[in-house]
């Protein structure tokens, strides 16, 4: 490999850290194996090969998707059992059967009676296909609302009468758990999302409609809820990395950071306490998710700051704009020199790459990169 170290890396450029990989990796992979819930991994964050091996270590190798585009790129890389967590549309259905003609235990979800109803249709002709309910558990994004759960029995009815369907079960995404900052309203959450799942399990099962998957998804719940009684699977993303805004919301602390974005000083102006690096919208997306909590972080902080509440504070296309509250420190961040931002989302942040330049903190503090994780992006 030609790059030695991060000095030599064009900019801007993604940085995962292997040791703080490895540490969430096996935080999450030993909690989830302590409450006796199966993992599968979001791999929406990562959308590595690499990174999704070493997630399901030790468990079973079912993980979570979010686009047709990973779902063949991850099972090109040997994954089986993958579920395609974002609602199906009838168009999309010849593609998903074309992955299940390969062996690939794709499964998908809707919440709605006309796809519900496609999907059977589609199945009468043969293929076969494996579905589960998405429950609003609180999140509102989609999904059934708990605890009404209109059309519930309707879907799921068609759903498990139709020849060649399996009704996989139900699941749910607590969105609202990132606008929780504390572990008790996390939770909170979690409950809600746990009694949402597992009561529409239950209302399935005293129909006599199987329920065999009750599937729960996101970081912070995995991470603060204190029941998992009724729940079999977790579907946790972001944790394999973290980022300020998990770090604000309490699922995690500032050393279970991941991942970076190096950037290059391109400019010097005092004049407005500012200096300008070559990380924009681009290379950092305008996700604010962490000002919600640290109004300061403005699209990402910078990595071992000389002065405080030091931030990328404005983002035009290529160019961030860094402040601080105090004057800044020309003198040691010349032009050329090297910064490294902590991104606000890691998932939105890293989806304008396509790989990652890995470190290890263990090793040299991180300075040499010991490998290169490739990643899918699109649709």
């Amino acid at each position: 490999m030609a790059v030695q170290t991060i000095d030599d890396l064009p900019t801007p450029a993604l940085i995962l850290d292997r040791a703080v990989l490895r540490r969430n990796l096996k935080r999450m992979s030993q909690r989830l194996h302590e409450a006796g819930v199966a993992l599968r991994p979001h791999l929406k964050t990562a959308k590595s090969v690499t990174i999704g091996r070493m997630a399901v270590e030790g468990h079973d190798g079912r993980i979570t998707v979010s686009t047709l585009a990973e779902a063949r790129y991850f099972a090109e890389g040997g994954f089986k059992d993958i579920l395609y967590g974002v609602g199906v549309v009838p168009s999309k259905l010849a593609a998903v059967t074309g992955l299940r003609r390969q062996g690939i235990n794709l499964r998908i979800v809707t919440d709605n009676l006309a796809v519900a109803r496609a999907i059977a249709s589609e199945a009468r002709n043969g293929d076969t296909f494996s579905v589960f309910v998405e429950i609003d558990s609180g999140g509102g994004r989609a999904g059934l609302p708990y605890p009404e759960l209109p059309g519930l029995l309707d879907i799921a009815r068609v759903l498990h009468e139709a020849p060649n369907v399996e009704l996989a079960g139900v699941m749910t995404h607590a969105g609202h758990s990132y606008h929780e900052s504390t572990s008790e309203g996390i939770a909170r959450v979690a409950e809600q999302e746990r009694q949402a799942i597992v009561g529409a399990a239950e209302k399935l099962r005293a129909a006599g409609i199987p329920c065999p998957i009750v599937s729960g998804g996101s970081t912070p719940t995995a991470v603060h809820s204190r029941n998992f009684d009724g729940i079999t699977e977790m579907r946790p993303g972001v944790y394999v990395f973290n980022d300020l805004d998990q770090e604000f919301i309490g699922s995690c602390g500032a050393d279970d950071l991941a991942l970076s974005v190096l950037a290059s000083v391109i400019g010097h102006y005092p004049h407005r306490n500012q200096l300008l690096i070559d990380a924009g919208a681009l290379a950092l997306s305008k996700d604010i998710s962490a000002q919600e909590f640290q109004p300061k972080v403005g699209y990402g902080t910078i990595a071992g700051a000389p002065v405080k509440d030091m931030a990328v504070i404005a983002c035009s296309q290529e160019h961030g704009f860094v402040g601080a509250d105090s004057p800044l420190p020309y003198e040691s961040l010349p032009v050329g020199s090297r910064v490294r931002i902590w991104p606000n989302h890691a998932c939105i942040t890293a989806a304008a790459y396509d790989r990652y330049y890995v470190v290890d903190s263990e090793v040299d503090g991180g300075r040499s990169v010991v490998d290169i994780y490739d990643r899918i992006n699109g649709w």
